[in-house]
């Protein structure tokens, strides 16, 4: 056992004798609790000692190639938009909502098979450039494999930039390291932790002296290829959003586009990765990092077992839609015409000029405003007429949020708000701060539904089948107004995304494809959702009710919990900040 994990097994059974009298204090003096919390972090941060990240780091500045037009993607992504110039007529202006004038073409990837294979083949068909900037790439076969897809692009000649979030890798991540050590490629990692070495948890507990900096995290899901087509949306690089994962698979959804759109997403990449919080893995490497000829033979061997990839067959999605690599071989991608707004974070939004550069910051996280994308979804929210549909797997609305969504119901538009049930969420503690605001979301006219666990394959937005995942947990990210505009991208409707967070996403203007996504999420809703409502007198409360065997059912008391699991829950909740969840 190392000296620090000795002094957390020391900390951790000092604490234990304490947590039943803090849970009792915290029910009455959720300041004070705070407070005390904030002195224990700030206790275990001296354990850290001086880590910090390194003062004076040397950054190439590099950016979206525009000379790709002889690239055989550059070729479909032509071949696939003519068409599409001649229905940008049938494409209604909405001039405080999207800025781009050209139309893009979109195609929705509700199946986590296809969403993957996708990437693969876009990265396998690059022939200048692959950019990809992700919150998580793990280190399972899903991550291994895209990872080996990199290196194989760079071995070909291909320019590959990847940009990952610091939260999940560590100064010895012998993938990163590896693939940094290969020829055409360069890693960098988003706003470090200080400290470089451990487990998760260790790492984070060492780096408290800098929370305010480190609380700070890149959501941003993107990958583009050649700068001609581009994915976004709510998926990591991790077999879970893939339905390739035992225990649980995620709902997802992601977008496919060509066009103006992806000049748009290069260039937000551009600025995140020439940003002064995007640093070079070599400079962070714990140790000083491995020779790269050994790094390289390190990466070889943990890829070399796991196979080739094998495109998918004839295989259609739930909108009816081949594999994109069977219609990048044969020339054309079916794309949706569509007026798509880009929307992303800045790089240090809520830092201070100093953070930006690397050091703490003194604010505390909720002094900052929403973010640009936050803000533009409040907008569309705000302009419904008929209908809104809200699907967000962290929802813990903040007053505009709550706000927005009651002006729509009383301009008319019928409100609907999907997430996660306590059973089938990833984050029990996230629930319970949405939770406190249910009663409040019903009594603005909204309808809520919690996502029910299933014992089968889920019936819509393909999570996996039954060999694959016993449990569908909601991921994807979305907000459908009036049927005709769509909100898509990496932002939970929570305060973790309005202003901690960096986010990004796309604001769509497309009748067709709005309807496609109102519809699966009507499949998905109503059959495999818990409907929430007020319990009429003399009970009162919350009910849940739903649909088994063709009865309906309805419950009375949170599905799926036994009152140990809420009373955890519900009293951790009062004592984390909300920006925390």
């Amino acid at each position: 056992m190392t000296t620090t994990s000795k002094s957390l097994a020391a900390l951790r059974a000092a604490w234990e004798p304490l947590a039943c009298r803090y849970c009792i204090l915290a029910l009455h003096h959720v300041e004070l609790a705070r407070w005390l919390c904030g002195v224990a972090m700030a206790a275990l941060s001296l354990l850290a000692g001086c880590a910090a990240l390194p003062g004076e780091v040397h950054r190439v500045a590099s950016q979206a190639r525009t000379d790709v037009e002889g690239s055989a993607l550059a070729r479909i992504a032509a071949a696939s938009l003519p068409g599409l110039l001649g229905a940008a007529a049938d494409v209604a202006d909405v001039a405080d909502v999207a800025d781009v004038s050209d139309v893009s073409g979109v195609r929705l990837l509700p199946g986590g098979d296809q969403a993957f294979e996708a990437r693969i083949a876009l990265a396998q068909a690059a022939r200048h450039t692959v950019d990809a900037q992700y919150y998580l790439v793990a280190d399972d076969i899903s991550g291994r494999q895209f990872l080996r897809e990199l290196r194989d692009a760079a071995d070909r000649g291909v320019r590959v930039r990847l940009l990952v979030d610091d939260l999940y890798t560590s100064g010895d991540d012998q993938l990163l390291a590896g693939l940094a050590a290969y020829g055409n490629v360069e890693v960098r990692v988003f706003n470090p932790l200080p400290v470089r070495s451990g487990g998760l948890r260790t790492r984070v507990l060492l780096s408290l002296h800098e929370i305010g900096r480190v609380n700070r995290r890149m959501h941003n899901k993107l990958f583009i290829a050649d700068n001609s087509f581009a994915i976004t949306g709510g998926r990591n690089i991790a077999d879970e959003y893939f339905g390739r994962s035992k225990p649980a698979n995620f709902i997802d959804m992601d977008a496919l586009l060509a066009g103006p759109a992806v000049r748009a997403l290069s260039a937000s990449f551009d600025a995140f990765w020439n940003g002064a919080l995007s640093y070079p893995f070599e400079a962070i490497a714990s140790g000083g990092g491995t020779a790269p000829v050994q790094a390289r033979e390190r990466f070889a061997a943990i890829v070399r077992d796991l196979g080739r990839w094998v495109p998918l067959g004839d295989e259609h999605d739930e909108l009816g839609r081949g594999p994109v690599g069977a219609q990048l071989a044969q020339g054309r991608v079916e794309l949706v015409p569509a007026k798509v707004r880009v929307i992303a974070d800045t790089v240090a939004r809520g830092l201070s000029a100093n953070d930006a550069g690397g050091s703490a910051e003194k604010a505390g996280p909720s002094q900052g405003r929403e973010g640009a994308v936050m803000t533009a979804n409040l907008h569309l929210l705000r302009t419904a007429r008929s209908e809104v549909l809200v699907v967000s797997p962290y929802f813990v609305p903040m007053p505009r949020m709550i706000e927005a969504l009651s002006h729509a119901s009383r301009e008319g538009a019928r409100v609907s708000v999907m997430t996660n049930s306590l059973a089938t969420t990833d984050e029990p503690l996230v629930h319970y701060g949405y939770a406190r605001y249910r009663s409040a979301l019903l009594q603005t006219g909204a309808m809520l539904y919690e996502l029910m666990p299933a014992s089968g394959p889920h019936p819509a937005w393909s999570v996996a089948d039954g060999s694959r995942g016993s449990l569908g947990r909601l991921h994807a990210k979305l907000a459908v107004v009036d049927r005709r505009w769509f909100y898509v991208g990496s932002m939970n409707m929570d305060r973790r995304s309005a202003h901690c967070n960096t986010e990004l996403g796309l604001i769509v203007e497309s009748p067709a494809l709005a309807g496609e996504l109102a519809e699966l999420i009507q499949r998905v809703r109503m059959p495999a959702s818990f409907s929430v409502s007020e319990a009429t007198a003399p009970r009162g409360g919350l009910q849940w009710s739903f649909l088994r065997d063709g009865r309906q059912w309805v419950l009375h008391r949170e599905p799926e919990s036994n009152w140990a699991q809420r009373l955890r829950w519900s009293v951790l909740s009062l004592v984390v900040a909300e920006d925390f969840l």
